[in-house]
């Protein structure tokens, strides 16, 4: 992109509070992040039937209300300092996971029925509230998963580029969102103070996670962070 001004944009970040797996909370992500030169990050919490840290015996409500906590800690403490936090979930299917933009926490109270939806009722619903689906890190090969499933008629795009996955599994995402015309997106995937790099550079600034939807539906001119 030479010259012309980059936003730096994180799309796949767990906090400690959502997600069992993470080690940094909301406040910690903000602080790690912004020295980092980020200037929007998408909070993406394990959701019910991921790795989540809340308690799934709590009601409905609660477990939403417990589960988004990580993300309000970010919001709140980036506001101080100047880092925008939006909202987004990484939903499970056994083993398969979708990063959902768009709908928030109030339509995730009113959906308790989505413990038991399917990749096509995910899309469709997310969509049906203006949202966009991609698929996380479809080629992901770990030792407590069955096996490979992709769904390239149930999301928007595929996370071409995860920056904690390794190479070999990019280049099968990338072979993959080629072949079937998927549109691609970059995230760190971070659990962790540390870094590993990645996300996506705007040539405008994403404030809103409606901006961050129109920008990759429309096919905005943008840079997948390749680490």
């Amino acid at each position: 992109m030479g010259d012309i001004k980059r936003y730096k944009v994180e799309t796949h970040l767990h906090t400690y509070e959502g997600s069992l797996c993470a080690t940094a909370t909301g406040v910690d992500q903000v602080y790690a992040r912004k020295a980092e030169g980020y200037d929007t990050i998408i909070v993406t919490d394990h959701f019910f039937r991921g790795n989540t840290r809340p308690n799934r015996d709590l009601p409905w409500e609660d477990y939403v209300e417990e589960f988004c906590s990580g993300y309000r800690h970010a919001k709140e403490e980036g506001d101080k300092i100047g880092l925008n936090v939006l909202f987004g979930w990484e939903d499970n299917y056994w083993g398969a996971e979708f990063l959902c933009y768009g709908p928030d926490e109030a339509w995730l109270k009113a959906h308790p029925e989505m413990k038991g939806w399917t990749p096509p009722e995910l899309y469709r619903e997310v969509k049906a509230a203006g949202g966009m689906v991609i698929q996380a890190h479809p080629f992901r090969q770990r030792g407590y998963l069955m096996g490979i499933s992709v769904y390239p008629d149930y999301c928007d795009g595929i996370e071409a580029f995860n920056s904690s996955q390794p190479r070999i599994q990019n280049e099968h995402a990338v072979w993959y969102a080629d072949e079937f015309g998927l549109r691609k997106t970059a995230g760190s995937d971070i659990h962790h103070e540390e870094s590993v790099g990645g996300g996506m550079y705007f040539r405008r600034p994403i404030e809103t996670i409606e901006d961050y939807i129109k920008a990759v539906m429309n096919y905005e001119p943008y840079e997948l962070i390749k680490n």
